[in-house]
């Protein structure tokens, strides 16, 4: 059943560092609520490392990946607004491309896509201090789109550092911060990936989820279908339901 007239907030997916599995995290929450028949929005404000298409402007990959997996009719260029080339910080990014962000862009085009949808994923690029122009991070584009957070946290060493660091830091500067997620790396973890679970739950409390390896996702329906079925699985998604 959807959620009707039911109005949930959007959440802001961040991560404790880049090639976290953000992306496969965030495909698979919004398959899974489209699978619960929720209307699902997706927003990726700025990617970059996005190769030329057909006509040699830059094509967000995860972007449209979040669109197939959420099942968003959004255009593309609502969904991400700012497709930059350089596999940089979006901020560094757009200086030598010669592309001047506009936050307020993205707070249009998040706007757009989330009066439409039931819930709405936004997913940042990197981590939460990532600068988004030269004045803004991830944290401070959160804190303007007023979404509660919640981190990825791609399980490997150094992985209870970094999240503690992004939790503590949220916290601090007013973020609603509603879970975090593990997510596995590698097929076969070592020590390091497998321990971070129990460590994280004894200093943060237990996680919305553990997502174990999943590789490359195809974007194909029957993919998606059982990215849905195991993300119900995998993660609390009634601590991310969350009404406005």
């Amino acid at each position: 059943m959807g959620a009707g007239p039911v109005r949930f907030q959007s959440l802001f997916v961040t991560g404790t560092d880049t090639g976290v599995g953000k992306t496969t995290v965030s495909c698979g929450i919004a398959a899974a609520l489209r699978g619960r028949g929720y209307r699902v929005g997706v927003c990726k404000p700025a990617e970059t490392g996005c190769p030329s298409g057909a006509e040699g402007s830059p094509q967000p990959p995860d972007a449209l990946r979040l669109r197939f997996f959420s099942d968003c009719q959004v255009p593309i260029d609502t969904i991400c607004p700012y497709a930059l080339k350089a596999p940089l910080a979006p901020a560094v990014a757009a200086g030598l491309e010669g592309v001047p962000i506009d936050v307020g862009k993205m707070l249009r085009c998040h706007k757009a896509v989330a009066e439409t949808h039931d819930v709405t994923l936004v997913e940042g690029a990197g981590g939460l201090m990532v600068p988004v122009t030269t004045t803004d991070t991830n944290a401070t584009l959160a804190l303007r789109l007023q979404t509660p957070l919640v981190v990825v946290v791609g399980s490997r060493l150094g992985a209870i550092n970094h999240t503690l660091l992004t939790v503590r830091y949220a916290r601090g500067v007013g973020l609603r911060v509603l879970g975090y997620v593990v997510n596995f790396l590698d097929s076969e973890p070592d020590q390091a990936a497998r321990s971070n679970v129990a460590v994280l739950d004894a200093w943060l409390g237990p996680p919305l989820g553990v997502v174990p390896y999943l590789g490359d996702l195809d974007t194909s329906e029957t993919v998606r279908d059982r990215l849905a079925a195991d993300f119900a699985r995998y993660v609390n998604l009634d601590r991310l339901l969350v009404v406005c």
